[in-house]
């Protein structure tokens, strides 16, 4: 007990009891433990309290980890959903071909009709001939 061999603590207890006379020495044997308890159960409240104090920051960085990978993970879905919306990029690659920046919706626009073929001014249809029933049988 705190580094003290048998011989030195029979030294102490021997000088004591010289010291105290054997009327105090009962007294003061109890008050001396009471204090050992007591310094023995603070200094375990402190150690108890200091590793608490470790585990709780030992938590908040696997708490802060756990957040890091979250926003990695949520970034990447941001990733995908502008990735899912293809009528975005080809609004903007129809402005980028027109030569503007301008990016509006498709519902606002008016659409472009541009001619491929030349316009026929006359339409001719053909009109199959059929047979009547009187023409069929005279041929057969």
């Amino acid at each position: 007990m705190f580094g003290m061999g048998f011989t030195e603590i029979l030294l102490i207890a021997i000088v004591a009891i010289l010291f105290l006379g054997p009327d105090k020495l009962p007294d003061a044997m109890v008050k001396i433990a009471k204090f050992i308890k007591s310094t023995k159960k603070a200094l375990t409240d402190a150690k108890n309290s200091i590793d608490d104090e470790l585990k709780i920051a030992q938590l908040k960085e696997e708490a802060m980890g756990y957040k890091a990978k979250l926003d990695e993970a949520t970034d990447e879905l941001k990733g995908f959903k502008n990735i899912s919306n293809p009528v975005d990029d080809l609004q903007e690659a129809l402005d980028m071909a027109k030569g503007g920046f301008k990016s509006t919706p498709l519902e606002d626009q008016t659409p472009i009709a541009t001619q491929i073929e030349p316009k026929q001014e006359e339409v001719v249809l053909k009109k199959k001939k059929s047979l009547d029933k009187t023409e069929k049988k005279g041929d057969a």
